[in-house]
């Protein structure tokens, strides 16, 4: 029964209805330097990220706090989703955004068709066919699938793959669609660091694929460790993941976000904190406030 529910959440789900820092970021300026990133943890997995003078609104998840029930079939679901507030409002944080990226579709990561907040003519980039047919329904105008790799503005954003899930989850059919695909994206341009946002998988070949093809100087994990009731594993990464993208590129520096946000999350800050820290590896992650801005 507990998976019966978890199937029907997911499936659901898939159509889109439903200041612990272990190390200080660099002083940052307001987001308009060309020569430098910065990254905004905004809340759960909302980043604002200005990368060669181009600010880029990633996953913009703005429901004011318990607006929606918890996710069903998902740990701790008698909480309501978001667990928390926004770090200002929301207005204010899509002020300046130059276009939106959507990793995928699923409630916690877009909500655009339940407010006004982003402008329907934004530059929006999607992972699929799929994804862009629901955010055009909503009256977005400039919905642009990321098929592989394009330079918007001069900055080339490069898709990448995973699995939002393990492969017991993804062997069952309604569950893999619920789950559904997922894409991280690279972020380069001449003479800045290269960025990769991990996105929402677990990790596989797909991202040893992309650390080794692309050697990113900054690695963004959603590091939330996001539970369903039934099954082992989790559906995005933890933080033993955390250690292994430290010892896979042991020169980048590592941004764990998509914490303490959202009911079926089984990490906290708190604790990814210890365990940074009990690895020694403090140095090198990460664990940004909301509202917090990092610069690299």
């Amino acid at each position: 029964m507990k998976r019966l529910k978890t199937l029907a959440f997911y499936l659901t789900l898939s159509l889109g209805l439903t200041s612990l820092p272990t190390l200080a970021a660099d002083s940052a300026s307001p987001m308009n330097n060309e020569q430098t990133v910065q990254i905004q943890q905004i809340r759960n997995a909302t980043l604002k990220i200005n990368y060669a003078g181009v600010t880029f609104l990633l996953d913009p998840f703005l429901a004011d706090k318990g607006t929606h029930p918890g996710f069903e079939g998902s740990f701790n679901s008698e909480l309501r989703n978001p667990l928390v507030d926004l770090p200002m409002p929301a207005q204010e944080l899509v002020n300046g955004v130059d276009a939106v990226i959507v990793s995928h579709t699923h409630l916690d990561h877009w909500d655009g068709g339940d407010h006004t907040f982003i402008p329907k003519e934004i530059p929006l980039f999607v992972q699929n066919a799929t994804d862009a047919k629901l955010i055009s329904a909503q009256g977005y105008t400039n919905v642009r699938v990321l098929e592989d790799s394009v330079v918007f503005e001069g900055v080339q954003l490069t898709k990448t793959g995973g699995q939002h899930g393990t492969d017991e989850m993804f062997a069952l059919k309604p569950l893999a669609e619920g789950l559904g695909d997922a894409m991280g994206v690279i972020f380069q341009a001449p003479e800045l660091q290269t960025v990769y946002v991990v996105g929402d998988t677990v990790w596989r070949n797909e991202v040893d694929q992309a650390l080794t093809e692309f050697e990113p100087d900054v690695i963004v994990l959603n590091t939330g460790d996001a539970r369903i009731v039934g099954f082992k594993g989790a559906i995005i990464m933890g933080k033993d993941d955390v250690l292994r993208a430290h010892q896979s590129r042991p020169e980048a520096r590592i941004v764990a976000t998509h914490m303490d946000a959202i009911n079926h999350m089984t990490l906290s800050r708190i604790e990814l904190t210890e365990h940074v820290k009990q690895h020694g590896i403090q140095d090198h992650v990460l664990i940004p406030a909301d509202g917090e801005i990092m610069q690299f």
